[in-house]
Formats: C-alpha cells, sequence, structure tokens
C-alpha cells in the first residue's frame, strides 16, 4: 500500500507540477499517510531560493498548485488506502528542495489491500 501511494505522489507531481521528485518514502501510521519527497525543486525554484523573497515565492506557488491539485490527491490516496481523506496537509522547505504531506483518513487502512 506504501508502494502504491508513493507511486501515486510520483505520477502527480510529475503530471501536475511538471517534475518529479529524485526521492519519495511513503509510510502509513494508523490513521495518517506521511508522505517525504526530496528533490522537488526546478532549477528556477532554485534559483529563487536563494533569498528570503524567493523562498517564501516558491512556497506560496506550491502551495497554490496543491491547493488547485487537492481533490485529486485526496481521491488517489482514498483509493489506494480504501478509507476516506479527511485533510491534506503540506509543507515544503525550499532551501533543502523537500516537501512533506501528510493525509489524515477516518480510520486505519486494511491491511492487505492492493
Amino acid at each position: 500500500m506504501e508502494n502504491a501511494i508513493r507511486n501515486a505522489i510520483i505520477k502527480f507531481e510529475q503530471e501536475f507540477m511538471g517534475r518529479g521528485p529524485d526521492d519519495v518514502r511513503a509510510s502509513i501510521v494508523r490513521d495518517l499517510v506521511v508522505v517525504r519527497l526530496k528533490g522537488v525543486l526546478t532549477p528556477a525554484e532554485r534559483q529563487l531560493a536563494k533569498t528570503a523573497e524567493g523562498v517564501e515565492m516558491v512556497k506560496q506557488l506550491r502551495q497554490n498548485l496543491i491547493a488547485q491539485g487537492r481533490d485529486k490527491l485526496s481521491e488517489q490516496v482514498g483509493e489506494i488506502t480504501k478509507a476516506k481523506v479527511l485533510g491534506v496537509f503540506t509543507d515544503i522547505d525550499a532551501q533543502l528542495g523537500e516537501r512533506v504531506f501528510v493525509f489524515t483518513l477516518d480510520r486505519e487502512p486494511v491491511s492487505g489491500v492492493r
């Protein structure tokens, strides 16, 4: 199940953000799905992230893009876990080029699904 979530996140990043991350790890902890992505910034974003103003621009742009893709992400994670996604939380460290997603579920996923 964690591998299926990992693959869905990679596909989402490639299709929706225009670039896939260098590394993705997904973990299920009770009724939470935690996903860590490394190497998510484009070359232009890396240049912007060299200044404090640029870091804020990158964070705001990425937050806005995720807000637009939130329903799709929730649907994909819900299909894989067979649980309803209640919330999607995310943050990005523009200096490290890492992003974290946390999905809250209405229950623990049933192991052995998928």
